[in-house]
């Protein structure tokens, strides 16, 4: 089975939802056979290529309540045993990192590239990472396992930036309009950092599914049950 998670490193709730989802994923039985991949999604696009306080930034955009909508995601985090410290968050332009995960799974495959993604979401919300930095993008990589030296030469460059570019664009032409948005096997979508339970029972739907069907059914009018409901694909 294959998982691919559209997500940005400047979306609390893919915070979230990675390590709900990476709960269920434990406790599924054929853990072993589900490959997961992360794709970009970018929230902000627009957003300047320069470090700004998150307090500042989230206020311009929703005025007082941006005060509630952290402390919000602040206890859910910490239900997950998730650090928020959106005091000390900065803000940047996350298309360099975007890059840098794609380089990752090209390059040392999904496995690294989700460990870097871990690391990359555990250090922008609470260790005051600058995620538009890329000394500090090649610190990132470093602290899981992988080497400085081709890090630091991709990031100096401008490999993978149209082709990155076109996957945020496809992802939007296939209706992902929101993050974290969990496309499995390419036809059944769970949008949102839902529970744990929620994507175990997906998992398990999905198998049955795909050892059952015949071909597989997409379009609006495929239903939704509880938290999950289907995106059209191509």
């Amino acid at each position: 089975m294959k998982v691919e998670i559209y997500s940005d490193i400047a979306c609390p709730w893919c915070y979230v939802g990675k390590a709900r989802f990476e709960q269920a994923l434990a406790a599924y039985p054929q853990a072993d056979q589900v490959e997961v991949v992360y794709r970009p999604f970018q929230l902000d696009p627009s957003a300047p290529d320069e470090p700004l306080p998150h307090r500042e930034v989230l206020a311009a955009k929703y005025g007082p309540q941006s005060v509630q909508m952290d402390a919000r995601i602040t206890e859910l985090g910490a239900a997950e045993d998730l650090v928020f410290d959106f005091d000390t968050v900065v803000e940047n332009n996350s298309l360099l990192a975007h890059r840098l995960l794609r380089y990752v799974l090209d390059t040392y495959g999904p496995d690294a590239q989700a460990r870097l993604k871990g690391r990359l979401l555990a250090a922008h919300f609470g260790e005051a990472m600058d995620i538009g930095d890329r000394a500090q993008l090649a610190d990132a990589a470093v602290e899981v396992g992988l080497d400085r030296d081709p890090i630091t030469e991709f990031l100096n460059g401008d490999d993978l930036h149209d082709e990155v570019l076109d996957e945020i664009e496809v992802a939007r032409s296939r209706g992902v309009t929101a993050v974290p948005t969990f496309v499995f096997e390419g036809q059944w979508a769970v949008q949102g950092g839902q529970e744990a339970d929620t994507f175990l029972r997906v998992f398990e739907q999905v198998a049955q599914e795909t050892a059952t069907a015949t071909a597989p059914t997409t379009g609006p009018g495929a239903a939704c049950e509880g938290d999950a409901c289907e995106v059209p694909r191509d």
